[in-house]
């Protein structure tokens, strides 16, 4: 197991994280949801620790505790006083092996989940746009499921899913431990030695590559749901980071999220919203870090009065905009300050940059080359957004994804489901 350790003494806290390079991307047809299923059951206890008592444990302690799955991975963290840091790995040493799954626990929680998915997605417009989106993008890769998985897969799930998916990838040559916070590095090593050098490591399963087809041609979907408006979401393919020193577009496509939003002054608030009025709320997204392919997003609502149609029309002026006169000194001046103000003051949270260095590791991208992203953010030209904008943000890379609202039901507003306790 890798261990990586970020001192900062300004406070007597630490966040330790253990992240486990395997997520939804991972599975398999037929049990998609499963890498988010198994975190739940993560909590449902050991021989040593029983069903509940690791959270009680971290809170008796002072801290606080909690996880997430992404497509990427799926982490456990706690936070809390540096003097209980070896509580908090010897838990999470015990649950990478020893971990008991029941029929009986198994099937509490499954219904759990699914009502977690009936609240995140099925009940939120939004989401069932963003959900359709990608399985309309992607025709090949694993991002094309949701995190939390299908409906069917989940309905149809068992114990020896879950159990499957833990013995293939709950291991310690597959998982980071990171520890940020007021410690000394050493100390940390010899620790982590201690809880976690007797855990016996195993072979992974071949990851093949899996590569997304090119795409050659707009793609659309429609998505009917109750709701008051309609809306737009638009996806390009783009790349990620792989090597930070010799890459230079994805952070040019960082640049051009903030050109596009981010800010009051940024292009499609300042044109869309606030001049022509064309949309109530617009804005774009990109992550530059990933395991598999990349995806620039744009979206909006219409303002009353406006349709879908006008609105994407309108951001593909803005687009074009970019493509044909580029951005100016005075703009990419502004959008540099902004974003690397932000990704600096950031640093300033030992959870967020916990979460940096873990997110980066498992997609492969050294967290080492932190300083160097900074600086590659601060030498893109803005040419280089020029490029971009004309390079990834074109017809055929395109997939648009728009909400048909349907009559509202009367029914009382959705509510997390019972025994929801982590984010993911």
């Amino acid at each position: 197991m890798r261990v990586i350790v970020k001192e900062d003494h300004r406070a007597p806290v630490v966040a330790s994280m253990v992240w486990y390079r395997a997520g939804s991307m991972d599975e398999f047809n037929g049990t998609t949801g499963v890498a988010h299923v198994l975190e739940h059951m993560m909590f449902k206890g050991t021989k040593a620790v029983p069903g509940g008592e690791f959270s009680r444990r971290i809170a008796a302690a002072g801290g606080k505790d909690n996880a997430f799955t992404g497509k990427d991975y799926t982490a456990y963290f706690q936070q809390l006083h540096k003097s209980e840091l070896p509580l908090a790995l010897k838990l999470e040493a015990d649950r990478m092996q020893n971990l008991i799954l029941t029929a009986e626990e198994f099937g509490k929680e499954i219904n759990v989940v699914m009502e977690e998915r009936r609240w995140r997605t099925d009940d939120k417009p939004h989401s069932l746009v963003y959900e359709q989106l990608m399985a309309t993008a992607f025709r090949a890769h694993p991002y094309r499921a949701p995190v939390i998985g299908w409906m069917n897969d989940l309905q149809n799930m068992s114990v020896g899913d879950a159990r499957a998916w833990y013995q293939r990838w709950y291991a310690p040559n597959n998982a980071i431990l990171v520890v940020v916070g007021d410690v000394e590095a050493k100390r940390v090593f010899e620790l982590s030695r201690k809880l976690f050098g007797d855990i016996k490591p195993h072979p992974l399963p071949e990851r093949k590559p899996q590569t997304e087809p090119e795409q050659t041609g707009t793609r659309r979907v429609t998505v009917k749901a109750p709701a008051e408006l309609p809306y737009l979401m638009m996806g390009y393919h783009a790349p990620v980071l792989r090597d930070a020193e010799r890459d230079w577009e994805p952070y040019a496509l960082e640049i051009l999220g903030g050109v596009l939003d981010g800010h009051e002054a940024a292009r499609l608030n300042r044109e869309l919203v606030r001049e022509q009025r064309l949309a109530s709320s617009a804005g774009a997204g990109y992550d530059s870090v990933a395991r598999g392919p990349g995806t620039f997003l744009i979206d909006g609502t219409p303002s009353a009065g406006k349709s879908v149609e006008e609105l994407e029309a309108g951001i593909r002026e803005q687009i074009q905009k970019i493509v044909e006169q580029g951005v100016t000194e005075e703009e990419l001046k502004r959008v540099k300050a902004q974003v690397i103000a932000s990704e600096v003051f950031s640093r300033d949270s030992m959870f967020y940059s916990a979460m940096q260095i873990g997110s980066l590791e498992t997609a492969g991208v050294s967290y080492k080359s932190l300083d160097t992203q900074l600086k590659k953010l601060q030498d893109v030209t803005a040419e280089q957004v020029q490029a971009v904008a004309k390079k990834y943000l074109t017809d055929d890379n395109l997939t648009v994804a728009v909400l048909d609202p349907q009559p509202l039901e009367q029914k009382q507003a959705a509510q997390p489901p019972k025994g929801l306790r982590h984010a993911n």
